[in-house]
């Protein structure tokens, strides 16, 4: 059995088992600091808007014989305002600037052709209205909330509202970070970005839906026992997922960060960046978030009820009761005797005194040992008269 293997099963028989919902205030501060920075960072910096959501125009040049810098001055020069220029995968480099007419359209085009010496047609050109930008915008928040009212209504149905409302502050913790590291990047979001969130949205609530489920397990009937608490019990559901957890977004990152590194960083392909961003963030923050964010905080509001405080009562009356019966329990006889030579009194081996004082019996002395042993050699099979054959009757 591999290492890997043999550690989730001892995960999930308790034999090795990680307090991770006991220590829940370390991992509400690491969360803390990471939303906190994300925030300050779309307070103070912003998201970095594509043409999408703000309008503007787009040209791509082939850059095979001119530079970003001759890309810039052409544009400018030619009366635009230029929001960016970058080269994309070294064959083509693209620039964006506030919206323009089609004659202005005409005008950027003819002289970012002349600069790099090809022909205007060679140009792509892509003009988007501030309008188009703001409809989208408004679909994509409109089906962020459907999405959040649908999910809520689902947990609270299926398992109870309090694992609703920390599945629900997962997800937020999840959109918030992953935002957040845009903002620090000043990756430009477009409608890939929108897509990629929706998407790890749905895998982060995927795996906190099968934490749920082994919590929702473990802690069926918790009520009628004395042996673990609520917390206990959800902690214990999340070490048996943990290993599974982990190696399901190992499998799910390595692709992903597949697209974002090769594909991206090397050939340029835009659309994959802005999405491979998204998802290989959101992936790693959902996983995070399920483990060490929705259980502590659904065992937190669980321990709140009253019923559930009575059981933590209970169960550390019952530890308390246990320890106290240990301590009280008397130690065997001689365990401390013979000076530390392995041996009771009058030369018997210690085993053989431990032996005879659990039957109620006093230790043989030597004599009596060796009287025994002869008999038992005297009495034994071989020295028994041998049987007469059927033939020889």
């Amino acid at each position: 059995m591999s290492r890997i293997g043999e550690l989730g099963h001892k995960l999930y028989s308790g034999e090795v088992s990680y307090d991770i919902v006991g220590r829940r205030r370390r991992w509400y501060t690491i969360s803390a600091v990471v939303v906190l920075i994300a925030v300050l960072s779309l307070a103070f910096r912003g998201l970095n808007l594509g043409i999408e959501f703000t309008g503007g125009a787009e040209f791509q040049v082939p850059s095979s014989s001119c530079t970003i810098e001759q890309v810039r001055t052409a544009a400018t020069d030619s009366g635009a305002s230029v929001s960016s220029v970058t080269e994309l995968g070294g064959q083509s480099i693209r620039v964006t600037t506030e919206a323009v007419d089609n004659a202005e359209g005409l005008t950027i085009r003819g002289a970012l052709a002349e600069t790099c010496g090809v022909q205007p047609d060679d140009v792509s050109v892509q003009l988007v209205g501030p309008t188009w930008g703001g409809e989208i915008t408004q679909k994509a928040l409109t089906a962020l909330a459907v999405f959040l009212g649908l999910v809520s209504l689902f947990l609270a149905v299926y398992f109870d509202w309090r694992m609703a409302v920390s599945a629900l502050v997962a997800l937020i913790h999840d959109i918030v970070i992953t935002i957040g590291v845009y903002s620090l990047l000043q990756f430009e979001v477009t409608p890939s970005t929108v897509i990629g969130v929706l998407t790890i949205l749905g895998y982060s609530l995927y795996d906190t839906v099968v934490v749920f489920d082994k919590v929702k397990e473990n802690t069926r009937g918790v009520l009628g026992q004395s042996r673990r608490t609520y917390s206990q019990a959800a902690n214990l559901a999340v070490n048996q997922t943990l290993v599974r957890s982990v190696n399901t977004s190992i499998v799910a990152l390595l692709p992903v960060g597949a697209i974002l590194f090769v594909g991206a960083g090397l050939l340029g392909a835009g659309t994959l960046k802005d999405l491979s961003l998204a998802l290989f963030v959101g992936i790693a923050a959902g996983t995070y978030s399920s483990v060490f964010i929705a259980t502590p905080l659904l065992a937190q509001l669980m321990e709140r009820d009253p019923q559930m405080q009575a059981l933590a009562r209970r169960v550390q009356s019952r530890g308390s009761a246990a320890k106290g019966r240990s301590a009280a329990a008397p130690v065997p006889a001689g365990a401390g005797g013979g000076g530390g030579s392995g041996k009771g009194s009058g030369g018997a081996p210690q085993g053989a005194s431990d032996e005879a004082g659990a039957s109620g019996e006093a230790p043989d002395s030597g004599d009596d040992a060796m009287e025994r042993a002869r008999a038992r050699r005297t009495s034994g099979p071989r020295n028994q008269p041998k049987r007469t054959s059927r033939s020889k009757r």
